[in-house]
């Protein structure tokens, strides 16, 4: 039996390879896009060492193609990273960072306009342009992070010096990156204002998409229900709603009875029909929280 399942993982590890290596060029593209349509040709940077290398590639006016500073600046983190921390994780990065990169490349030959020359957009326009690359790059950066638990240059960085010194608080290592990055891009960009708000902006909706996709798409709400009717309650809520409950049998101090407690996890959408339900029923007692993922068999057979 043993010997079985270490043959079916083995035989399941190309696969997942070829999963991972499929995820990696997938984020690579959606955030080499965004770079190059709302990013690249409106004056602000990302954040973290990739904020760098787009600052860097401003100063040198053009002279060293965006794709290779991208490169120059993230390879050889991510080298040091299969190195010394984890060769598999480092190579898969490797993957990601040259895909990135090179999409951008890849729209210019294909003769492809970037937001500001296509709309030919004035300063106010560059808001626009920095909602989109947040928004576009973050979902390509949760790809990253849900998948591998790194997106960056950044983590490379940070996974480095956890090795060399564990006990170090690595949640500065971003904040510094970031902050230097907005700190140098008010002085790169002429010292103007709207290119470092471009940037803070970029890097909030960046951060709130990823958020999103880490919490993942399929969420509900969990309600739990103290009743001492949990047959019955049970019944009209499996019947409407289409979701199992679980039942627990706890004791209430207050009172000093014996009582249920009904587990039921909803859609958002359910919520005003179980509203509605427990309305109906005078001795409930029920409060709700949100779950940010829902695994298995979420709704109920019927």
């Amino acid at each position: 039996m043993t010997h079985q399942k270490s043959s079916a993982k083995s035989a399941l590890q190309p696969l997942r390879l070829l999963q991972d290596l499929s995820f990696a060029i997938v984020a690579g593209l959606i955030v080499g896009t965004a770079y190059y349509f709302f990013q690249n040709s409106n004056g602000f940077a990302p954040g973290g060492v990739g904020g760098l290398a787009t600052i860097t590639h401003y100063l040198l006016a053009d002279r060293v193609s965006w794709s290779i500073l991208m490169l120059a600046f993230n390879l050889p983190i991510f080298i040091l990273l299969s190195a010394f921390v984890d060769r598999k994780l480092g190579g898969i990065l490797v993957l990601y960072m040259v895909v990135q990169s090179f999409t951008p490349q890849l729209w210019s030959a294909m003769g492809a306009n970037p937001y500001c020359a296509a709309n030919n957009a004035e300063d106010f326009n560059i808001v626009f342009a920095c909602i989109a690359t947040g928004v576009i790059s973050g979902f390509g950066f949760s790809i990253m992070l849900k998948r591998f638990g790194a997106s960056g240059g950044t983590y490379g960085i940070s996974a480095l010096l956890r090795r060399a010194r564990p006990e170090m608080n690595l949640a500065y290592v971003s904040f510094i990156m970031d902050a230097s990055v907005v700190f140098i891009a008010f002085f790169v960009y002429g010292m103007k204002v709207t290119p470092v708000i471009c940037t803070l902006l970029n890097l909030f909706i960046a951060n709130v998409i990823v958020d999103h996709g880490l919490s993942g798409l399929k969420n509900g709400y969990k309600f739990e229900i103290i009743t001492a009717d949990p047959t019955g309650l049970s019944a009209e809520l499996m019947q409407k709603l289409k979701h199992g409950v679980t039942r627990i049998q706890v004791h209430g101090a207050y009172t000093d009875t014996d009582k249920y407690l009904l587990i039921c996890i909803i859609n958002k959408r359910q919520i005003g029909d179980m509203m509605r339900i427990l309305k109906e029923h005078s001795d409930v007692f029920a409060s709700f929280e949100k779950v940010n993922e829902v695994f298995g068999n979420f709704k109920r057979k019927v």
